[in-house]
């Protein structure tokens, strides 16, 4: 029998810390020391610490007076307060990852997003998280729960420190759907991490898996829960007193973890009982729960366990599997972290969730139903448990891998779903889990990776290694294979005069990139729109189908002209029908020239207003009466709609609107006004000069724009 110790067991960083100041503050302190909670979740080191006096208070009110330490677990803002009010001596023992994780979420919390607290709700480390955020965050378990959630505008993400990453993960992809904007922040103790991963390492390699730490601590748990998954026999003790011998009959290779909790002796003694097991075993005498005992006692015992076996087998129909066998089943239940298939047998086949699929699955029941048909592999079988560990995704990668090398070796395309953005690049689900390099994307570079997340494409195997698993696609190559033939298709019916639709790929300044079908052409400022196009945006934007006229091909192909104007009736068409002389409309002012203004009457349709039609009097500027951008009330004089002209007078309306006050007047007067000679001869002159100097004035101007 080999025993091996994982390469990261036992007490972490903070754990050590919150033990040390503690008994520092046992021998500097004459006072009672008090610890605020079990220092650490392990009885014996729990009752080390009481003969070396110090104490434990279940809150800040049992302790009359003296000295108190916060454990690694650390606690909320109130509670620390609450013990500088009663004048306590504080010795502050919390973790460092632990304050990392509650002035993350503090700070997350002022800036104004609902923090969402990943980790276990009953822990006293999240407690203290969350009084850290005023008790506004909420705490979720799982990928299930973060679901249930309503949706924020903003949410922030901390985790407790002995949280697995994979879990964490898990929820903050969920919840990147609850939110426009999500900031996580990894508050995961390296520790947690190394101890975790180390763990599951081992319990790759051994037969069995022995996990020690507290009943109640929840990394230790973790641990235990992270080794079952693996599908090996795993057992959670506190001491060494609580192993059973039978656990390791006819086994090889037994490994050993402990969390964080964990002190270095009760490890050691764990260590010393396994290598009397060992010892008794190369003597070859079968060791029960008491120790050694006569070999025909211990046969009799042995052959009872195998008959019991025996009848368990027959009773649950168990079939002859063996690690590594295919077997087929129907999915029975699905749940959240695991789904139960019956592969033919009353013991059903377990498959833990992160061996349902190759990509990550945060909602089992979005990705499997009950009664659906699987094949899985065998991974393991639990004799005492009755459980049988299974896995769909390896039994995926092995039909997957054989297609996928015929595929590779021919030179075929395959189509797979895009299930994540990670560095550098996309994974797709092909069965294996493939990779598409960033630079093998598309054709040009692509921003947004995000946006292909879901979608199902097409690309060409370029790399393929059985050994390692390894698949690399490009879909470039498919897509530069597609925007060839398209573009051959297109230049074989491309003609001047025609009108086509196409997709607007990229703005510039001065114009616009259509796609036509393989091949681009350019839609120039000047040629979107009937009225000046400042900038390309005002009219078109990415993504677009538009309908273009091809003005000009060039260059075989490689510079097409495109028009938008020209699928779009000129205002000019029904500007005489629209606009009738004498007729009285609105526009604004859009420039000045030195013989008058133009004025917009609507989009690509200018009037003038000459000089003499601005006002009675005689006017050397036009913005002298009027402004740009100033709206104006103008009659139309003329409209020449082959010349693009509309001639405006600003002046006409000023005289029409007199003349009708003055008819108003006129009519609410009792009788008839006295007129004198004066009068008369004044008005009559006035009226005869008025010709004259206004034809006066015209000439002059057409011979000013003549010059």
């Amino acid at each position: 029998m080999q025993v091996i110790l994982a390469k990261h067991a036992g007490f972490c960083f903070g754990v050590k810390k919150a033990l040390a100041m503690a008994e520092e503050a046992a021998q500097n302190y004459e006072q009672p020391i008090y610890s605020l909670g079990p220092l650490i979740h392990n009885q014996q080191v729990v009752k080390d610490l009481e003969s070396k006096g110090v104490l434990v208070a279940n809150g800040v009110g049992d302790v009359p007076e003296g000295v108190l330490v916060i454990r690694s677990h650390g606690v909320s803002p109130e509670v620390l307060k609450e013990a500088e009010d009663k004048g306590l001596t504080l010795v502050d023992a919390t973790c460092p990852f632990v304050k990392k994780a509650q002035q993350a979420a503090r700070k997350l919390n002022e800036e104004g997003y609902q923090v969402v607290v990943v980790g276990d709700r009953n822990h006293p480390e999240v407690a203290g998280i969350v009084g850290w955020t005023n008790n506004r965050a909420i705490v979720v378990e799982s990928p299930a729960e973060a679901l249930n959630l309503p949706i924020y505008e903003k949410i922030g993400v901390v985790a407790q420190t002995t949280q697995p990453v994979s879990n964490f993960n898990l929820v903050v992809e969920v919840l990147k759907g609850k939110a426009k904007e999500v900031e996580a922040q990894n508050t995961i103790c390296h520790a947690t991490g190394d101890h975790q991963n180390a763990a599951v390492e081992l319990a790759r390699q051994v037969d069995v898996m022995l996990v020690i730490g507290g009943a109640n601590s929840a990394n230790t748990l973790k641990l235990a829960r992270l080794c079952r998954d693996t599908g090996v026999p795993t057992y959670h003790i506190e001491t060494a007193q609580d192993i059973q011998c039978r656990w390791f009959d006819n086994l090889n290779k037994i490994g050993i973890t402990a969390g964080a909790s964990t002190p270095d002796w009760i490890i050691e003694e764990v260590k010393n009982k396994m290598t009397e097991l060992k010892d008794n075993n190369s003597e070859e005498n079968k060791v029960g729960e008491g120790g050694p005992v006569e070999e025909n006692r211990e046969a009799t015992k042995a052959e009872e366990a195998n008959q019991d076996f025996k009848d368990m087998a027959e009773a649950l129909q168990v079939m002859d599997v063996r690690r590594g066998d295919v077997v087929t089943g129907t999915v029975v239940k699905v749940s959240d972290d695991e789904v139960l298939v019956d592969i033919g047998a009353k013991c059903e086949g377990v498959v833990p969730v992160r061996e349902l699929s190759c990509c990550l699955v945060t909602v089992p029941k979005d990705y499997i139903k009950e009664g659906d048909k699987v094949e899985v592999v065998v991974l393991r079988v639990e004799d005492i448990e009755g459980r049988i560990i299974v896995s769909k995704q390896k039994a995926d990668a092995r039909k997957a891998m054989v297609g996928l090398k015929e595929a590779y070796e021919q030179g075929q395309l395959v189509k797979g779903k895009v299930t994540e953005v990670v560095k550098g690049g996309l994974l797709v689900d092909l069965g294996v889990r493939a990779f598409v390099p960033a630079s093998l994307v598309d054709r040009g570079y692509v921003e947004h990776l995000e946006q292909l997340v879901g979608q199902t494409i097409e690309a060409k195997i370029i790399e393929y290694n059985q050994e390692k698993g390894r698949v690399v696609l490009s879909r470039k190559v498919v897509v530069e294979e597609e925007a060839k033939r398209l573009k051959a298709e297109t230049m074989a019916n491309l003609q001047e005069g025609q009108m086509r639709k196409g997709i607007v790929r990229r703005l510039t300044n001065f114009g616009a990139f259509i796609d036509l079908g393989g091949i681009d052409g350019l839609l120039h400022v000047s040629e979107m729109a009937w009225h000046r196009v400042n900038h390309p945006s005002e009219v078109v934007k990415v993504g677009d189908e538009v309908e273009v006229m091809i003005l000009k091909v060039e260059n075989g192909g490689e510079r097409i002209s495109l028009g938008l104007k020209q699928v779009i009736p000129s205002p000019w068409t029904i500007a005489a029908e629209k606009y009738k002389p004498g007729s009285v409309v609105k526009g604004n002012v859009v420039r000045i020239a030195p013989f008058g203004a133009f004025v917009e009457l609507e989009p690509g349709l200018d009037g003038l207003i000459h000089l003499s039609q601005l006002s009675d009097r005689r006017v050397a500027k036009a913005d002298d009466v009027v402004s740009v951008g100033q709206e104006v009330q103008v009659k139309v004089l003329d409209v020449k709609e082959e010349e693009h002209r509309i001639s405006l007078s600003l002046k006409d309306v000023a005289k029409d609107e007199e003349a009708k006050e003055a008819s108003e007047l006129l009519t609410q007067q009792t009788e008839e006004p006295k007129v004198t000679i004066g009068d008369a001869v004044g008005t009559a002159l006035a009226d005869a000069a008025a010709p004259v100097e206004e034809a006066e004035e015209t000439a002059a101007d057409t011979d000013s724009e003549e010059k």
